[in-house]
Order: C-alpha cells, then sequence, then structure tokens
C-alpha cells in the first residue's frame, strides 16, 4: 500500500493465488512476483461486523487506513480461486478543483442553497474527488452543516467555517435510506449521498431537494442526458410522470467526467460534460425528451455547459491525451478520425 501511494496509484489488486498488482494511471502493473496470503490478510482485516457481512453475502465495503500511505476503501470478495481484496487508495489532502482539472464553471455548484447536483461517471473516474473538493470549498467559504452518508466514509473533512456530520453505513447508520429519511430532522444545509443506487434512495433525495435542501450525489452514467433518464427509469410506468416533476423542479446541474491517460504518462487527466439548469432543461425533463439536452449544451457554451465529445476534442487537439485514447472514449468516433490519422 505505501508503494501504490509513493507510484500515484489509484488501486491495489490481492488476488489469492496471484501476484499483487497495481493499478499506475490507469494501467495494471505487478508491483509484486510472490503471491500474498490474501485469506489470512483479509481476516485479520475485518472486524467482527464485517466479517459477519462477508460470511454471509460473500462480499463486503470497508475503509481502512495505513499509516505513511493513508486512507483506503476496500472491497473484500470471494471469487473462483478464493478470496480478493481492492483497494482505492483515498488522497490524504482534499484535492482541489485547479489540481483535479476540472472547469471552474463547477465552482457554481458550491454557491447554490437547495436542489440537487449529480456528479456522474464509471467506477474510478474521481467521482468521491470531485465531491470532496466542492464540500471543501464550501467549507472554507461559508458556515453550513453538512451532512455526508457513505459506504464507506472516504475523505475525511476537518470542520473550518462549515460543520461536517459523517456518517457510515452499517457504522452509524443501517441504510443510507434510514440515514436520508433521518437527514431532515437533523437541521441540514447539505446533504452528501456517496450514491444513489436504488429507488428509494433517489426518491428520498429528489423529496429532501424539492424540500429545500442542497443534495450532492453520484450515479454510473456516462452522460447527462442518460442521468437523467436513469433516474426516472428505476420507477414504474405509472411513477415516471410524478418523478420527471421532482426532477425537473430540483435538479440544478450534472457533471459527468471520465479519467484519460495523459499523453506523457504522468497520470491522468479528467475529460468533462456539464449541463446546468434552465427553464428549457425543466420543460425538457418534464416532456421526457432527454434527446433534446445535447444541443441544449451546445447552446449554452457561454455558461460554460459542454459536452464529453467536446471536452475530449479539446484534451487531444491541446496534446493532453492521446488522439487514439479520446477515439476510444468518444461518442461520435468520426469527429475524431483525424486525431488517430495523425498521430
Amino acid at each position: 500500500m505505501r508503494e501504490l501511494a509513493r507510484r500515484e496509484g489509484s488501486d491495489l489488486h490481492l488476488l489469492e493465488g496471484l501476484p499483487a498488482k497495481a493499478r499506475l494511471h490507469g494501467v495494471l502493473e505487478t508491483i509484486a512476483d510472490e503471491s500474498p496470503d490474501t485469506a489470512a490478510w483479509v481476516e485479520g482485516l475485518l472486524d467482527e461486523r464485517h466479517r459477519g457481512i462477508f460470511a454471509s453475502a460473500g462480499e463486503t465495503d470497508l475503509a481502512y487506513e495505513v499509516e505513511d500511505a493513508g486512507r483506503f476503501r476496500v472491497n473484500v470478495f470471494r471469487h473462483h480461486g478464493g478470496i480478493g481484496a481492492i483497494f482505492r487508495i483515498i488522497p490524504q489532502t482534499i484535492p482541489t478543483i485547479d489540481e483535479l482539472h476540472l472547469p471552474q464553471e463547477v465552482n457554481r455548484f458550491t454557491s447554490l442553497s437547495s436542489g440537487l447536483v449529480v456528479i456522474t461517471g464509471p467506477t474510478g473516474s474521481g467521482k468521491s474527488s470531485t465531491l470532496a473538493a466542492l464540500l471543501d470549498v464550501i467549507n472554507q467559504r461559508e458556515a453550513r452543516h453538512i451532512i455526508t452518508i457513505e459506504d464507506p466514509v472516504e475523505f475525511v473533512h476537518v470542520d473550518a467555517k462549515s460543520t461536517f456530520t459523517q456518517r457510515e453505513v452499517g457504522r452509524d447508520t443501517e441504510s443510507i435510506a434510514d440515514a436520508l429519511r433521518s437527514a431532515a430532522r437533523q437541521d441540514p444545509d447539505l446533504l452528501l449521498v456517496g450514491e444513489m443506487r436504488d429507488r428509494e434512495t433517489i426518491h428520498l433525495a429528489l423529496t429532501l431537494a424539492e424540500m429545500g435542501m442542497l443534495v450532492f450525489s453520484t450515479l454510473h452514467t456516462n452522460s447527462a442526458s442518460r442521468t437523467i433518464d436513469r433516474i426516472v427509469e428505476v420507477f414504474s410506468d405509472d411513477q415516471q410522470t410524478q418523478v420527471r416533476s421532482m426532477l425537473a423542479g430540483s435538479l440544478q446541474g450534472v457533471l459527468s467526467q471520465v479519467l484519460c491517460r495523459a499523453i506523457d504518462g504522468s497520470g491522468r487527466v479528467p475529460a468533462t460534460e456539464l449541463l446546468f439548469t434552465s427553464t428549457a432543461l425543466r420543460s425538457v425533463i418534464r416532456e421526457g425528451a432527454a434527446h433534446k439536452i445535447e444541443s441544449m449544451m451546445q447552446a449554452g457554451r457561454s455558461e460554460g455547459m459542454h459536452r464529453m465529445d467536446d471536452s475530449l476534442f479539446l484534451l487531444a487537439q491541446e496534446r493532453a491525451i492521446a488522439g487514439e485514447e479520446a477515439y476510444r472514449k468518444a461518442e461520435d468516433k468520426s469527429r475524431f478520425l483525424r486525431f488517430v490519422d495523425s498521430s
């Protein structure tokens, strides 16, 4: 784990019977030739509660801290070869918007007082780091009560001007839904929901946002339009009209992000898609016409809105990422053929 931190990697893979591997700047590499005794090591890692969950479910999530390496989000699981564990490193200091190379327009989310903000992207795309950076901006600037509901708690925030209540599923509350139901009675200004995993969590998050609270959360989608569709589609047909109305009234914006390997191999840089709310967007959501959102983002470029392909195109044009990298991650691949041909 210390080697992972020293080499600025993101994940450590320990699989029974296989050598230890690490994801370094997006590439999985072997970092130890010997196979670790993963089963014995995991046995010592789990406390009584997580041991019980692992025994019954075959997997469990937890946080783990190592001196001189930092804090890790851990998933322990059974697989064909035995027991495995993946450790995702959590930076020891909360990164800034600039350090994450995010568009400055995302700071607009930190000035909101109510509504829903969704950060989306695949696993490992930096969603948690982005949320931590946004919360830190607020913490340094304003006196707010910020409640985070996570599984597990990742970044630990130290109170500056704001006051943090950080709750971990399984340790401090039975579930995200239970924590959300009680949050309204805890005088929050801002709620961070680690992930909107199911219909109940999404409905509660929308309800609280409609009640005038500011809610930040994440989804595993890769565009603004798919995010809106995903939120609506988890509900039954007879509920979707009401959910569209709730979402239209509460959604403040969507930031989608994906990490790309830097062209010089020094790390990874994000490509992003950014959508802000507007009267037109609210109408589009109510109508169920998410296909119109791309043209809305093009029309809103003066406000900082942009599509993922626009961000990838600019990164490739500036030689921040390779043309092949942009091509692989692009939606409209024909637009990126020029970079592949010339690289």
